[in-house]
This record gives C-alpha cells, sequence and structure tokens, in this order.
C-alpha cells in the first residue's frame, strides 16, 4: 500500500476528454523513506503537486492551440502534468520535471490511463546543480511562484534551458512574486507579454489570473 489515497477523474480540455488519477484530498501525506524530505518538499506541501489546479487547468487549455513549427517543449513544475499530457496527444515532443518524488510516477500512471506514450520526466530542484535536460524552444508552467526565492531560481532555470528565440508561458493566479519573477527575467534578457485570461474555462473555474509570455532574442 503506498500510504496514501487517490482518484481518478475525467475533465474535458478543448474536445479530448482526459483521465486523470490524482491524491484524494490536500490531507493525504506519505513519506516513509524521506525521498520528500530529502528533496525540500515540506510536509505541508507534500500533497499539493497530486492536484488539479485551476492554473494547470487553464495551461493545458492554452497547450491545446496551435504551436508554431515544431517546438520541443518543457513543462516545470508539472505536477500531474496534465499540460503535457495535452501536448503528448498532439504529438508534439514534450518532457517534464518536478522537484517532488511522486510526480513521474503520477505523470507515468496518467499517460498509460489516456493510452499515450510515456512522457520524459526529470526530478530536479530549480536551485541545485545542472541537470542533463538540454533546451527547449517552449518552456511552460502554472502556479509556481509561491516562495520568495521561486523568482530567482526559475528564471534561472529557464534561463539555462531555453534555447536562443525560446517562449515562455507561465499562468499564474495572482501569487505576490509574480512581478519579481518578471523582473527577474528580464534581467536574463527576456521581453514580456502579460494578458489576463478570461475563456469560459476561467470562468467556469472563477479563475483571474493572468497567462505571461516571455521571449528570448535570437540573439541572446
Amino acid at each position: 500500500m503506498p500510504g496514501y489515497q487517490t482518484k481518478t477523474e475525467s475533465l474535458r480540455v478543448g474536445d479530448r476528454e482526459f483521465r486523470m488519477r490524482s491524491l484524494l484530498d490536500r490531507q493525504q501525506y506519505a513519506d516513509p523513506e524521506r525521498a520528500a524530505e530529502r528533496a525540500g518538499v515540506p510536509a505541508a506541501a507534500w500533497p499539493l503537486f497530486g492536484q488539479l489546479w485551476p492554473a494547470g487547468r487553464i495551461l493545458a487549455a492554452a497547450m491545446d492551440t496551435a504551436l508554431a513549427g515544431n517546438p520541443r517543449v518543457l513543462e516545470v513544475g508539472c505536477g500531474l502534468g496534465l499540460a503535457s499530457l495535452v501536448l503528448q496527444r498532439r504529438g508534439v515532443d514534450v518532457s517534464a520535471s518536478d522537484y517532488h518524488p511522486l510526480a513521474g510516477e503520477f505523470l507515468d500512471h496518467n499517460a498509460a490511463l489516456n493510452g499515450l506514450a510515456r512522457i520524459p520526466f526529470t526530478c530536479c530542484d530549480w536551485s541545485g546543480a545542472a541537470v542533463p535536460l538540454g533546451t527547449f524552444d517552449l518552456i511552460v508552467g502554472s502556479d509556481l511562484l509561491y516562495e520568495r526565492a521561486h523568482p530567482a531560481d526559475l528564471s534561472g532555470f529557464i534561463r539555462r534551458h531555453a534555447a536562443p528565440g525560446a517562449r515562455v508561458v507561465i499562468v499564474d493566479p495572482g501569487r505576490r512574486q509574480r512581478g519579481r519573477f518578471t523582473r527577474c527575467m528580464q534581467e536574463h534578457g527576456f521581453s514580456d507579454r502579460r494578458v489576463s485570461v478570461d475563456t469560459p474555462v476561467s470562468r467556469a473555474l472563477a479563475f483571474s489570473g493572468t497567462l505571461s509570455t516571455y521571449t528570448l532574442p535570437r540573439a541572446a
């Protein structure tokens, strides 16, 4: 027995139905081998990766739209990886990452649940040592900026893995660190464009956050 309870639910992204296994609620916790503790995941935050958050569903909806060219995509802080699953179903070259030690297991399960091939996954810390991920044309994430260190750590991680001309799409529900993150991205050479999210999906979820796009010049 894993020591935590899960549930499986269906949700629609665009014209597709996805089945997702998530943690039963935010009270779940199991870290018998202290893997999460060693990764820096506090007990109070342990179940957060395993929830279907509104920002993640907004990001998934955005990834269901047309993408220019044939980009190599990385989802950071993927949690359950809904956006990655949407991209995988579309045939996009997508990889995912998260620092929670169970995120890869849940991503594998959800890919199989939807009849999709396994999505390459790397468990890594934004502030840790360099990881062999390579560079990407598009880096995406949702609801990532909830600690004071996140703007500097995440922007640095993104810069290390952004190909020349890369775009970054971040969906944020209104965290206080968003402004600092934008300033950090600008210091790394990214231009930015922020729009409020107002779609049928966001209204249904009562989501009032923003979708920010950052672009790295090709000459950077």
